[in-house]
């Protein structure tokens, strides 16, 4: 079944439940992707149901940020649970040493040697971790990677 059909199964089951929060994130995701399918101009794959799922879940991340640093605990909640039922669709988040892992292997796929060269493994790695990896957290290992890497070149003879 197609992660789009499973929503409106969900958004069904929640409606009828009178989950009214859940329906409400629900009906906001089928929008989302609604807007990307005229953007596309064809139907959505998975994976692009996925980026549209990835995307929500990352406003949400910024706006509990946000929140938090203002002292709204009541919306810190209200996103919270927003974030929970996207992340729900999502594919489970790869573990850290697997992505560390992906990280050397792209690190030696493109050759690159320094933290200049960041955008060069970025954009190798980033297909192959989306919607499995959070971008943040990618960036700043890979930045971590190549910093070591750089470190370690400077002080071979």
């Amino acid at each position: 079944m197609s992660l789009l059909k499973k929503i409106d199964e969900d958004l069904i089951k929640a409606l009828k439940a009178g989950d009214k929060a859940r329906a409400t994130v629900l009906r906001g995701l089928k929008s989302d992707c609604k807007y990307r399918q005229i953007e596309k101009g064809e139907g959505l794959t998975d994976d692009d149901v996925i980026g549209v799922l990835s995307s929500a879940a990352k406003k949400r991340k910024e706006s509990i940020e946000q929140f938090r640093s203002g002292n709204r605990t009541d919306l810190v909640d209200k996103e919270t649970s927003e974030l929970d039922v996207i992340t729900g669709y999502l594919p489970a988040q790869l573990p850290e040493n697997e992505l560390r892992e992906m990280i050397r292997a792209s690190i030696e796929a493109t050759g690159a040697d320094s933290p200049a060269k960041l955008g060069l493994v970025m954009k190798d790695l980033m297909p192959k971790v989306k919607g499995k990896a959070d971008g943040k957290l990618v960036n700043r290992l890979v930045h971590e990677s190549l910093s070591e890497g750089a470190g370690q070149a400077a002080n071979e003879p």
